[in-house]
């Protein structure tokens, strides 16, 4: 319970104030617990960050999970409404997580290697399942391009683009 307020208040002093921002000092406080009670669940800043990275892992694999049921070969389909899901904010918590945890990473290429591992599964995991790997994997680098290009700027794609993107992206694939 602590840690995954540590963890709410480090992405929300991301948000607010940077990646220059995020201090354990800074969590502290703004979790409402002491800078001791932080360093009990994090031992330093690399810790934390790397528990940031883990659960954005973690909750993306579950949406995943929840849109997959369980059914061979529909990884691709899963994973483009699971990103979707994210960016019409379906899944807030995540959008959030997603962006506090690659801010937080990427002035460390160690920090990021966890992430960047979790992106070549993403776009590797059950090719071997669907009828057409490459479109498939064309698919998930599309889905990934969306997010990027509309967290950049919110501005750009409407939710109605947003729902048009996703089905003609569902339609392509098998």
């Amino acid at each position: 319970m602590v840690r995954d307020r540590v963890l709410d208040s480090a992405e929300t002093v991301l948000l607010e104030h940077g990646t220059q921002g995020l201090t354990l000092a800074a969590v502290a406080a703004h979790a409402g617990v002491s800078k001791g009670g932080l360093l009990y669940h994090f031992a330093n800043k690399d810790a934390l960050i790397t528990g940031l990275i883990e659960r954005l892992i973690s909750g993306f694999d579950e949406l995943i999970e929840s849109f997959r049921q369980g059914r061979p070969g529909s990884y691709t389909r899963a994973y483009v409404e699971a990103t979707f899901a994210i960016l019409v904010d379906q899944d807030a918590d995540l959008a959030r997580r997603r962006w506090a945890a690659v801010c937080a990473a990427a002035t460390d290429p160690q920090l990021y290697a966890p992430l960047a591992a979790a992106e070549r599964r993403w776009m590797n995991e059950g090719l071997d399942e669907e009828p057409d790997p490459e479109l498939s994997r064309l698919a998930r680098f599309s889905a990934d391009g969306v997010w990027e290009a509309a967290k950049l700027d919110p501005g750009l794609l409407g939710l109605a683009h947003l729902a048009a993107l996703r089905e003609r992206l569902l339609a392509l694939l098998p």
